[in-house]
C-alpha cells in the first residue's frame, strides 16, 4: 500500500506539552504529541492491551505512558522505554504546512489490529558463539530477548524453560483464568525462531550452574549448556502452609497454564470453594470465578482486611466491602490449623479447620482448596552451583547490584524478576518484588546492558494493577509507609492514595482515576512527586507540568 499524506489538525489546536489521538482519512487513528516546536506522530494505541494513549501521560523527555498498565513507548521513534509493551509503535512523518499538521502514513499500518511496529530479525545475525542463555521462560526472559535485538545483539539467544510453553502472559491466568497456551504466549517457539533468531528449549529444567565452565547443566542426563552472557529469570514457586493435608488432590497453587485447568476444572457451580490467602493472587481468582453460581466462596487472611499489608487498613477495608457485596466470606485474622480429607475419597480434602481472632474453631466446608500464600524464589538449582553459597540467602534470593548483575561472580551473570533482591532507587535498601512487570523490565535493562556493553542502574518506578471489580492501579514501593492520604471515596471505589514514608510519597494506588498512577510513575521517576503537604491541601496530580519544553524534568 503506498503512503498517503493528510493534514489531520489544525497546527494552534496542539499545544506544547499535549497529546491528540486524530483521525486518519477513514483508515485508523494517530497520536500526534507536541514536544516544544516539534511534533511528533506515531500509532495510537498501547501495544499490551490496546489502550488509547491519548489519555495517557506525556513527558518532556519524549515518553508517553500508557494509562492502564504502565507500558511506556518513545514518541519521537515509537521504541519501547518500558514493558509490558511487547512491541513497538509505528512513527509517522508529521510536518507543518499551511498552519496545519500533516501526516505521511501508510493507511492500514495505523488501524488498530496492526498497532505495532512488527520486529524484523538483523540481517547480520552471527550465531557463532554460546551467546545469551537464559535460565526461565517468564516476562523477563520475553523481554530480555526483545531487549537484546532491539539494541542490536545479534549473537546466539537461548531460553531453558521447564516450562511445556513459550512465554505466556501470566497475569492472565489469575485474572482471567484463560487456559489455552495458544491465547498467552506471547510469541510462540516457530515466531521465537523466525522473528528474534532465538532457540527455546521447552520441558527442560536446569540443575546447576558451572561457573568455572560457563555453562548451565541440565537434568538426569547432564547435558551443559555452554553460555556467554547467563541470565537467570527462573521465578517463583507457590509456597503452601506447612498443615496436614496440604497435598491432598484438590488442594491448588497457581503458577502456570496446568494449574490454571485444574482450577478451572474444580471451580464450577455448586462448588464450595475456600481460599487461603487475601492478596493478590487470591483475590484476583476470587473475582475470576464469584459469577459461577458457586454454593459458597470463603476467604481466610491472617491480616485485619484484605491486601492490608500493601494497600493499608483504609482501602483494604473497602475493597473487603466491595467482596463481601457480591457474597464473599471473610475470616479474616485467622489461622489454618488443618485439612481435613472425606470420608468417603481420603485424597480430597473435605473441610478446612481455621482458629478465629476469638480463640473458637471453625471448620469450613470445601469441594475446592486454593492456596495463595505466596511464592519463593525458584533456585534450588544454584544451591547444588558452587560459587554461589555467598550470593544466594536462605530465602533463595540472588543479590545482584544496580545493573542487576549477580554480586560476587565475573560480571557475565544477571538475575533479574522474582528471584533478584536488588537495591531500590534513591535509597539503596535490598529489596525483592514479586511482580510480572517488574520482571519484565528488568529484562529490558539487563537485555540492552548485554547489547550495549555498558549499562546503567536500574532505576524503573515497579507498577502494577489488579481486577477488583474496578481496576486497581499502583505504582512505587509502599513497604513499611508511615502514613496514608486518601482522596475521594473508598465507599464508591473511586480514589487515590498516597503513601507516605519519612515524609515523601513512595507510592501511589488509584481505582477510576486514571492516568493518575501512571502521572504518578513518571513523577517518581523525575523526583517531582508533590510534598504529602501539598496533596493534604489538594495538589491534583495531573496538574503537575512534566510535558512542555518549560517544564524541564530532569530524571533523579
Amino acid at each position: 500500500m503506498s503512503l498517503k499524506t493528510l493534514a489531520v489538525l489544525d497546527e494552534n489546536e496542539l499545544k506544547d506539552g499535549e497529546m491528540k489521538q486524530v483521525d486518519f482519512d477513514g483508515d485508523g487513528k494517530v497520536l500526534l504529541s507536541r514536544l516544544g516546536d516539534k511534533i511528533h506522530a506515531t500509532s495510537a494505541f498501547c501495544t499490551h492491551y490496546g489502550a488509547p494513549l491519548a489519555k495517557g501521560v506525556l513527558t518532556a523527555d519524549g515518553r508517553v505512558v500508557c494509562p492502564w498498565h504502565g507500558a511506556c513507548f518513545n514518541v519521537c521513534t515509537g521504541d519501547i522505554e518500558d514493558a509490558p509493551a511487547p512491541l513497538a509503535l509505528h512513527s509517522f512523518k508529521a510536518h507543518v504546512s499551511d498552519g496545519k499538521i500533516h501526516v505521511t502514513a501508510e493507511p492500514g499500518n495505523t488501524l488498530k489490529a496492526n498497532m505495532a511496529r512488527q520486529f524484523k530479525l538483523p540481517a547480520s545475525l552471527t550465531g557463532k558463539g554460546p551467546g545469551v542463555v537464559i535460565v526461565g521462560g517468564g516476562s523477563a526472559a520475553f523481554q530480555t530477548v526483545e531487549s537484546l535485538r532491539e539494541h542490536g545483539y545479534n549473537d546466539t539467544i537461548t531460553i531453558i524453560s521447564k516450562e511445556p510453553y513459550a512465554p505466556i502472559d501470566r497475569p492472565k491466568l489469575s485474572k482471567a483464568l484463560v487456559t489455552d497456551a495458544s491465547k498467552l504466549e506471547w510469541r510462540s517457539a516457530a515466531e521465537l525462531q523466525s522473528k528474534y533468531g532465538v532457540t527455546l528449549r521447552t520441558n527442560t529444567e536446569v540443575t546447576s550452574v558451572d561457573l568455572a565452565q560457563k555453562s548451565v547443566v541440565i537434568g538426569a542426563t547432564q547435558e551443559r549448556v555452554a553460555y556467554e552472557t547467563l541470565v537467570l529469570a527462573t521465578g517463583g514457586t507457590p509456597r503452601k502452609l506447612p498443615i496436614e493435608g496440604k497435598d491432598l488432590s484438590n488442594i491448588y497453587t497457581l503458577r502456570g497454564i496446568e494449574d490454571a485447568r485444574k482450577i478451572d476444572a474444580g471451580v464450577t457451580e455448586g462448588k464450595r470453594l475456600v481460599v487461603i490467602g487475601s492478596s493478590f493472587i487470591s483475590m484476583e481468582l476470587v473475582v475470576a470465578v464469584t459469577k459461577r453460581n458457586l454454593a459458597s466462596i470463603d476467604v481466610i487472611g491472617m491480616e485485619e482486611f484484605p491486601f492490608e499489608a500493601v494497600l493499608g487498613k483504609e482501602v483494604g477495608a473497602a475493597l473487603k466491602k466491595f467482596h463481601e457485596s457480591k457474597g464473599i466470606k471473610f475470616h479474616m485474622q485467622s489461622k489454618v490449623n488443618e485439612i481435613t480429607p472425606s470420608p468417603s475419597n481420603p485424597t480430597q480434602a473435605a473441610s478446612v479447620t481455621i482458629t478465629l481472632p476469638s480463640g473458637e474453631n471453625l471448620e469450613l466446608a470445601a469441594d475446592v482448596v486454593i492456596m495463595g500464600v505466596g511464592v519463593a524464589p525458584a533456585t534450588e538449582y544454584l544451591k547444588a552451583s558452587k560459587g554461589f553459597e555467598e550470593v544466594v540467602d536462605r530465602t533463595g534470593a540472588v543479590t545482584v547490584d544496580e545493573l542487576l548483575r549477580v554480586k560476587g561472580l565475573d560480571g557475565s551473570v544477571y538475575a533479574i524478576g522474582d528471584i533478584a533482591l536488588y537495591p531500590q532507587s534513591g535509597t539503596g535498601e535490598l529489596r525483592r518484588i514479586e511482580h510480572w512487570n517488574v520482571a519484565g523490565n528488568q529484562g529490558r535493562a539487563v537485555g540492552k546492558t548485554i547489547a550495549e556493553g555498558k549499562g546503567q542502574p536500574f532505576v524503573k518506578v515497579p507498577v502494577f494493577w489488579s481486577a477488583q471489580g474496578q481496576q486497581l492501579r499502583y505504582c512505587g514501593v509502599g513497604a513499611g509507609y508511615d502514613d496514608i492520604i486518601i482522596d475521594g471515596n473508598l465507599d464508591e471505589l473511586k480514589f487515590v492514595a498516597y503513601y507516605v514514608k519519612q515524609n515523601k510519597v513512595v507510592a501511589v494506588a488509584s481505582m477510576q482515576r486514571d492516568p493518575v498512577v501512571s502521572k504518578a510513575s513518571e513523577l517518581l521517576r523525575l523526583g517531582l512527586m508533590p510534598s504529602p503537604s501539598e496533596l493534604k491541601a489538594g495538589k491534583d496530580l495531573l496538574s503537575v507540568d512534566i510535558a512542555s519544553v518549560n517544564a524541564k524534568p530532569k530524571v533523579v
